[in-house]
């Protein structure tokens, strides 16, 4: 049995163990640890003799992975935009957006859930973690739509919807992975989620509106704001702004010349700006510790994600399983564009029974150097290219491709998180209400994902002005 063969039969163990239930870094540890001793075993001919050797190479190869990939700078971004987010939340910060949000949208109709969206995203703009920000909003939010008589189901929907927006908006954790993963520019990388981001609310707001005008009952107006009270909810808004103006000047200098610092350095100072805030309104002592607990929690789960698919990922390289599939990719008598929609596809159905993090880490791998394939290369340029664009910009744009639809998968049945955690902070939905009130939002993510593929120039500008 080849490698090839080898890596094959170690992938399918791996899925049948995430589909009975196994956690996805414990199942990714284990594939690949078992892999890295058969394939070394089998070098030796399978003898018997030998499996003390293939064992201990094998163990010693997984054991390099934690100290070695988890202690790139890069990856010192994720706690501390999780850490934003917290102190925001604490800070009272999430609030006063909402308060401002409401103000000025909710005329329009379905307009507190409009509202929701656009406070969302930008929390979003502070937070790098989509299920704090849609357990943040299910306490916010959802009291004051019900308040006014909302559909239960639609209000739970819009909220675990809206979280997602965190997973695209800089800064988001999901796309410092990847960048890590695929070896990008970080700072590229989150700039490409801005405008993407954005355009994903706007298509939210649409699909709201439109409800809302065919439903009356669905999402009701609130009027009665003054333009006084209007332009007084703004000075309890600006701290958010001024984070994210903080966030975008260490990733791209709008003036020209270097940036100002490294994404890793704006985050940090990002996260000292908020943490200064939140003292200036009250914190208590209490509300630190739980928002330092929240962030330990959360960024422990994802790093131990990390560790275990990394395992695996050193696995596929000695199989030379990701080689192997981008050959037979590039083969097939398709379209690159079709293939690509294909894969995106895959990604869909692959949602609904994994997280976000651990699918991105399990399929990028092999999947990352097919689409690159597909392009012409790492190296190619825009007139040679498939798609139209240079290797580099083909990785940021497949990078907001995959991360977008790892939100997409953030509701998706049965395992859609954000669901499962408007649920678990509301006790009066059931996740089977959360999953009907997302289900409008599928339209909406299919629509947006479409035009990201027809319209790469979408994800593309801003990268594009940073150079």
């Amino acid at each position: 049995m080849d490698s090839i063969e080898i890596g094959l039969w170690v992938t399918g163990g791996l899925l049948v163990l995430v589909l009975v239930g196994m956690r996805v870094a414990f199942a990714a540890a284990l594939a690949g640890l078992v892999g890295l001793i058969w394939i070394f075993w089998s070098k030796k001919g399978y003898d018997p003799e030998d499996f003390g050797w293939a064992l201990t190479v094998a163990v010693k190869t997984a054991g390099q992975v934690p100290h070695s990939k988890v202690a790139s700078q890069a990856l010192s971004l994720i706690p501390t935009f999780i850490l934003i987010g917290y102190l925001a939340y604490y800070a009272g910060l999430t609030r006063a957006l909402f308060e401002a949000a409401k103000r000025w949208m909710a005329w329009v109709p379905g307009g507190l859930a409009v509202s929701t969206v656009f406070a969302t995203a930008g929390f979003a703009a502070v937070s790098g973690a989509s299920v704090a920000t849609s357990a943040v909003f299910a306490r916010i939010a959802i009291p004051e739509m019900l308040a006014i008589g909302y559909n239960k189901r639609f209000a739970a929907g819009v909220v675990a919807a809206a979280g997602t927006l965190a997973s695209l908006i800089p800064p988001s954790a999901i796309l410092v992975i990847y960048a890590i993963i695929v070896e990008q520019d970080v700072g590229k990388l989150l700039l490409a989620g801005f405008v993407p981001g954005a355009f994903s609310a706007v298509i939210y707001v649409a699909l709201i509106v439109g409800i809302a005008v065919l439903f009356k009952s669905v999402g009701p107006p609130v009027t009665g704001f003054t333009w006084r009270q209007r332009f007084a909810s703004l000075p309890g808004a600006l701290p958010i702004v001024f984070v994210v103006v903080i966030i975008i000047f260490f990733v791209y200098n709008p003036f020209g010349g270097d940036a100002w610092g490294t994404p890793t350095e704006g985050g940090a100072l990002g996260a000292f700006v908020v943490f200064c805030m939140a003292v200036l309104r009250g914190m208590k002592w209490a509300e630190f510790k739980s928002a330092l607990l929240e962030t330990a929690k959360l960024t422990v789960m994802i790093f131990t994600i990390i560790w275990g698919v990394l395992i695996y990922v050193r696995f596929l390289g000695f199989a030379d399983l990701p080689g192997a599939f981008s050959d037979w990719i590039t083969s097939l008598a398709m379209s690159p564009m079709l293939i690509l929609i294909c894969i995106l596809l895959a990604y869909a159905v692959l949602g609904m029974f994994m997280d976000a993090i651990g699918m991105l880490l399990l399929t990028l791998p092999v999947v990352y150097p097919a689409v690159m394939a597909l392009n012409g290369g790492e190296a190619v340029s825009a007139a040679d290219s498939a798609f139209g664009m240079s290797g580099p910009m083909c990785a940021i744009w497949f990078g907001i491709l995959v991360v977008k639809m790892a939100e997409f998968c953030l509701i998706t049945p049965p395992i859609g998180l954000n669901c499962f955690v408007v649920a678990g902070v509301r006790p009066d939905l059931s996740v089977q209400d959360v999953f009907r009130g997302v289900m409008p939002f599928f339209v909406a993510d299919a629509v947006t994902i479409g035009l990201l593929v027809a319209f790469p120039q979408i994800v593309l500008w801003l990268p594009t002005l940073a150079g």
